[in-house]
């Protein structure tokens, strides 16, 4: 497999954290990407983050910003949904443990410019077509019509969406962050979305939030070979490990995991709890 442009002569090491389910904050995953992010660009490697949430409704910062947002998180926390505002870009995206979260966290090179943002999006999309390569399906991009958290690198299978990216920039590095729906109903978080818009959004301008669709989503189970339920999402990541790994063969890691320091606990908490402070809703 080719290694992309911007990851032939550094190494990338994998994190995954897939199996743990127990975290009851959502944001916890946002701030240790964020800390990796700090420490790629003071001279640390690059990492593929590979995690999963039990239950959590993530939310743009235009969507806290809709004018009945406050009813919105109430009625998702009634059913138990973990919410938070993220710091990268996008609209609302719900996760379960059929959905797995890719993060890409790269430093810039030490000379010359930044990177145009469409390269960190590419960056990801080649990540991802090829994790699905032996599925034979073919991955388009180009943003899916009544999707939730639509953008231009939707990835979707036959028109259906199963993949938004989303990302954050730091001075020396970047995050480009990745939610795919490998098992489960795409059209029942669908449902759930537009359910929170309607509540939501009620009395905003339109184009202030998407319209969901229920037709617009699928998972990789319905539109794949990759297997069902919980297979599907091991499968999953098995194929996203074996293209990291890949496009590392060539690459010594020994430096790079001798530059890597996962952060403290209490340093996450911290960078959680200032994140949502940042972002929460103000009236």
């Amino acid at each position: 497999m080719n290694t992309p442009l911007s990851l032939q002569h550094q190494p990338i090491l994998l994190l995954d954290r897939t199996d743990d389910l127990n975290s009851d904050d959502v944001l916890l995953h946002f701030a240790l990407d964020e800390l990796l992010c700090r420490q790629a660009g003071s001279g640390g490697p690059a990492v593929c983050h590979l995690w999963r949430h039990p239950r959590a409704f993530v939310m743009g910062a235009r969507d806290s910003r809709l004018p009945q947002a406050p009813e919105g998180e109430t009625w998702l926390r009634s059913l138990g949904y973990d919410t938070a505002v993220r710091h990268s870009g996008g609209a609302a995206v719900p996760l379960d443990p059929g959905v797995v979260n890719v993060s890409l966290i790269v430093p810039f090179q030490s000379a010359g410019p930044a990177p145009d943002f469409h390269q960190d999006f590419e960056l990801m999309v080649a990540l991802i077509r090829q994790a699905l390569q032996g599925t034979e399906r073919q991955v388009d991009t180009g943003e899916v019509a009544g999707a939730f958290c639509p953008g231009t690198f939707d990835l979707s299978i036959d028109g259906l969406k199963f993949c938004g990216i989303a990302q954050r920039r730091q001075r020396k590095a970047f995050i480009v962050q990745a939610f795919v729906i490998a098992e489960g109903s795409g059209s029942e978080r669908a449902r759930l979305v537009r359910t929170f818009y309607d509540i939501a959004a009620a009395g905003a301008d339109p184009k202030l939030y998407p319209v969901v669709e229920d037709t617009s989503t699928a998972s990789l189970e319905q539109l794949t070979g990759i297997g069902t339920g919980e297979d599907a999402v091991h499968r999953f990541v098995d194929d996203v490990r074996n293209v990291i790994r890949s496009w590392q063969a060539d690459q010594d890691l020994t430096e790079a995991a001798a530059s890597f320091a996962m952060p403290e606990a209490e340093s996450i908490r911290t960078m959680a709890m200032q994140m949502r402070q940042r972002y929460q809703r103000t009236e």
